[in-house]
């Protein structure tokens, strides 16, 4: 990274932008860089006026700290040739007149002296301002720099602490942990290491799941994509046994092992199937087993009323997505957002260019990202999404078997503190054919108020009585899911075992 930074000085650029919230990582790039070429250095801030960066020398500022146009004044009067300038959050500066006419005569001098100024913001500079930087991307730190912050971080806390600090961790261990910071600046990475490692006074592989955590709540969500705790594991669901297994191949799909084996990290798979039938509850799983934050993109709000908002809200999307990776990105119907994209509609072509920009996006990211789209009307997308290359996989999820029902209603007994086996799960099972997951925990969230209404304890009577009272989707609308059956009968591959 230095060298690229180093290029652009030594080209002759007169403004460098370089927006980061990480500025303590971003002045250590341009300190590297100033002793590699090397060239003098200053550095301004409202709060500390103007001083020598490099080389590090103890004395008065320069300039001292206030209002912007000072310093701009000071460097247009007595400027060197060749000399590195670093202003931090300019930005809000730049609306005052002075400011904005002293910086364009200054990039007009800088041209001729070879001298460089950088700015270091947090905030989008203004447009008119803008215009004239080279846009310099920081980026985000990676594996080597985040490792190093681990280790830093946990030697401090153990030179510190009063407390005997330990640390039980795997290369693998120390891999996937420095792959859950992916997507923090390294100050944000030392807090939530340190809150792990203080919360009991050691460091191990357990503490995986709480950085993962931490990590979400940290970055929150923007925009249309959601952060979405995933608390469930894959014994939450029934039967999908052809994809839990799928899915258990790639576990390891994002470690530095598979990378030394010759494979590339899976891309992701797409669930086709009958409402109620478990799809979203694959990703949060996929999650939770596999360690990664979950996002969900939300297309129902990617719609703006105002022209270039809609393509600006998917690229926000993707480029948070970007710097949360190793992620699991969850698309709920993508039916709702790209369905127009094959065939003609009234949006003017929005459709089709958000569903272009998605497809370019997914073929070419090299990010860590897993891809969970789901849909339960497939019919209307156009192919290009379900070659292989966007996705690994298509999946169709299909009502669930007697077994499975079974399974399932186990599973909501036991969520629901009752014991699974002193009930005729077989029996219920059998009452409810054609009953999706959902259908079948109302079924069960049913049969527990009908028995708490009659100060009752829950009997399989109140469970064959909910099930009598529950017409299922797959009556209520027995032509579309024979259709959807039908299409997806040798286009895609069965979640579940198929019943001989």
């Amino acid at each position: 990274m230095p060298e690229k930074l180093r290029l652009l000085i030594r080209a002759g650029n007169p403004l460098i932008a370089i927006p980061t919230i990480d500025e303590a990582r971003a002045l250590e790039l341009v300190k590297e860089t100033a002793r590699g070429i090397p060239r003098p250095a200053f550095c301004w801030s409202m709060s500390e006026g103007l001083k020598a960066l490099v080389p590090e020398t103890p004395q008065e500022p320069l300039v001292k700290p206030g209002n912007a146009i000072k310093a701009l004044q000071h460097l247009r009067e007595k400027s060197q040739s060749r000399t590195i300038y670093v202003f931090k959050d300019l930005g809000p500066h730049c609306k005052d007149a002075l400011v904005h006419r002293t910086l364009r005569d200054l990039i007009a001098q800088f041209h001729d002296s070879k001298s460089t100024m950088i700015l270091i913001d947090a905030l989008p500079l203004p447009d008119e301002i803008e215009r004239f930087t080279v846009r310099f991307e920081l980026g985000w730190p990676g594996a080597d720099e985040l490792e190093e912050v681990v280790k830093k971080t946990y030697r401090k806390i153990r030179k510190e602490s009063y407390e005997e600090v330990t640390s039980r961790l795997t290369r693998r261990d120390i891999e996937q942990l420095v792959q859950s910071l992916r997507g923090l600046t390294c100050a944000q990475a030392e807090r939530v290491i340190a809150s792990a490692v203080l919360d009991d006074f050691a460091l191990t592989g357990d503490d995986i799941p709480q950085i993962v955590e931490a990590k979400r709540t940290l970055l929150g969500s923007q925009g249309c994509l959601e952060s979405i705790a995933a608390d469930f594991s894959s014994d939450d669901i029934g039967g999908l046994e052809n994809l839990k297994e799928w899915l258990r191949r790639r576990r390891k799909g994002f470690s530095r092992e598979a990378r030394e084996f010759g494979l590339e990290p899976p891309r992701g798979l797409l669930m086709l199937g009958i409402p109620g039938c478990g799809k979203s509850l694959c990703a949060k799983v996929v999650a939770a087993d596999w360690g990664m934050p979950l996002l969900r993109l939300d297309p129902g709000v990617l719609y703006q009323k105002f022209i270039g908002e809609t393509e600006s809200q998917l690229r926000q999307a993707l480029r948070q997505a970007e710097a949360m990776a190793p992620c699991v990105m969850w698309i709920d119907e993508i039916e709702k957002a790209f369905a127009s994209a094959s065939a003609a509609s009234a949006d003017g072509g929005l459709s089709k260019r958000m569903f272009g920009t998605l497809l370019s996006w997914m073929q070419d990211h090299r990010h860590p990202i897993f891809i969970i789209a789901t849909a339960n009307d497939i019919s209307a997308l156009p192919p290009e999404l379900m070659r292989k290359g966007r996705f690994d996989e298509v999946f169709f999820v299909d009502l669930p078997r007697a077994d499975v029902r079974a399974d399932v209603l186990g599973i909501h007994l036991r969520r629901h503190h009752r014991d699974p086996d002193g009930y005729d799960l077989r029996g219920l099972a059998s009452a409810a054919e054609g009953f999706s997951g959902s259908e079948l925990e109302q079924a069960v969230i049913s049969a527990m108020f009908n028995a708490f209404s009659e100060g009752e304890e829950l009997s399989d009577g109140h469970l064959y009585q909910a099930i009598r009272e529950t017409l299922p989707l797959s009556v209520l609308n027995a032509e579309k899911v024979a259709e959807l059956r039908h299409w997806a009968a040798n286009r895609c591959v069965p979640a579940d075992h198929v019943e001989d």
